[in-house]
This record gives structure tokens, sequence and C-alpha cells, in this order.
């Protein structure tokens, strides 16, 4: 069994744990600002890492984990070198700021050719802001090889996998020839836990950046995400009012008063 080296796509997003009032929606800008919670990685690009270092262990290789975004969010992203990434390459450019699936695609896909192309590219099945799933089988389109979305585990052969696929109901069992892009589901597994040698080992590291000329790409032909309107979900705010009288018949009087007056009967 042929050592694999294999591309890991990950996203950082707003920690999707948080609450729901840490979401505050910017009318005229039209985008969702977080406030006061830390970026994460996308969980699911987390499956996809775990995925990849479960492959590592198996059949030997490398690990190159890629993020692009327009200002990457270094610190979390170095989590991938903690638990067992090789390398860490940051696609760093504002014109890379509120990429369509497609751009994003295109934009990763120049940056897999830059590297010499590889066995297996891995992303998650969707990323949890947008939640479009689209870029992993654009990828496949964009690279000409096989893609496969949903998978849950992967046993690899000298020149091909055998994945599993899920569907509404069950699983589909699928073999391809490699390369192949494969987008992950959270069926693979949580992420292992770095440890804590290995978190202050990797503060030492250094980081790859790649800009959008570093690529030979054109922020003008880049389509960027349109957002027509943006509106705020309806407000679920209460409104607690006690109602008071010295006997119970009193307090049962003045609850249907004050019904009637909000023309609630």
């Amino acid at each position: 069994m042929k050592a694999l080296k294999i591309v890991v796509c990950l996203k950082s997003v707003p920690d999707p744990e948080g609450p729901r009032s840490a979401f505050q929606v910017d009318v005229e800008a039209k985008q969702v600002v977080p406030v006061g919670i830390p970026p994460v990685i996308n969980p699911y690009g987390e499956n996809a890492l775990e995925l990849a270092l479960r492959l590592k262990e198996l059949c030997g290789g490398s690990i190159i984990a890629i993020n692009l975004s327009d200002k990457a969010v270094t610190p979390v992203l170095k989590k991938a070198l903690s638990v067992g990434a090789n390398e860490l390459i940051l696609l760093e450019d504002p014109s890379f700021r509120n990429l369509g699936s497609r751009s994003t695609a295109e934009v990763l896909c120049a940056a897999i050719g830059k590297i010499g192309g590889c066995d297996l590219v891995l992303t998650g099945r969707q990323a949890v802001d947008w939640e479009n799933g689209n870029v992993g089988l654009f990828l496949g389109e964009m690279l000409g090889i096989p893609a496969v979305n949903l998978v849950r585990s992967v046993e690899p052969e000298e020149t091909t996998i055998t994945v599993q696929r899920l569907k509404r109901v069950g699983y589909e069992v699928i073999r391809c020839p490699l390369p192949a892009v494969l987008t992950v589901s959270s069926e693979a597994g949580e992420l292992r836990l770095p440890t804590l040698k290995a978190i202050q080992e990797v503060r030492k590291k250094p980081v790859t950046t790649w800009r959008a000329a570093d690529l030979g790409i054109e922020a003008t032909g880049l389509e960027t995400r349109r957002i027509f309107s943006l509106s705020p979900p309806p407000s679920k705010s209460r409104d607690c009012r006690y109602v008071e009288g010295e006997s119970s018949e009193d307090k049962g009087k003045n609850l249907a008063l004050r019904l009637r007056e909000d023309g609630v009967v």
C-alpha cells in the first residue's frame, strides 16, 4: 500500500456552539457579525482532518492543510499542525473576501496545482456558516478527478479507494481511482485532541502564506458572494408582568382586565 499525499481544506468559522445572542445582523452591510465568540475550524473540516490522520497512520505519507481567507486566523488554524498535519498553507489575500463557492474552488485548485498535485483532497461536507456544500464537488470537476460527497469512511488500496457514502437511509459502497476528492461528514469521527507538548511546539513551526499573485490568479476574475437582502429573525423578547391583588379572586379579575387591555380576550 503506497504512502498517500493528502490535502485537507480547512475553513475558520465563528463557533457554531455560541449562543444566538452572540450573532448580530448588520442590515446595511448585509452580513452576520459574531460578537464575543472565538473562531474555530469548521467542524466538518475537523472530521476531514481526522480521516486524513487515520489514513496517514495506516499508509504513511503526508498531510498538507490549506486555508483560504482574506485574513487568516493563524493561531486557530495551527491546531491542524498540533494534531499531526505536516504543513499548513494559508491562501491569504484581500481579494479572497466573500468568495462564492465556484471562485473558492478555483483558488484551491490553483493551490493544489502549485503544490504539485496529491492523491487525495479532503474537505468537510459543508461549512457551518453558509452550508452550501458545493466547494468539494466543484474541486473535483476543476481538477478532472472523481469526487464523492458525504463520506463516512475510506479504505485505501494501491491505486483505488473504497468509500462508504451516506444516503438518507444507510450508506452505499463506492470504489474509485486515485487521485480523488472526498467531502467528509461527521460520521467519520471527531478530531483527536492535541497533546500539551504538541501545542507548545507548534507555536514555533513556520507557516507558508500564498497571495493571489503567487497562484497566478487575477483578482478581477473572482466572483464574490452577492446578498440582495438580509434581515434579522423575528424578535423573541418577552415582557413579564406581575398581576397583584388582595385575594385569588382579585388577582383573577385583574388578570382578566389586563388581558382585555392587551387585546388578548
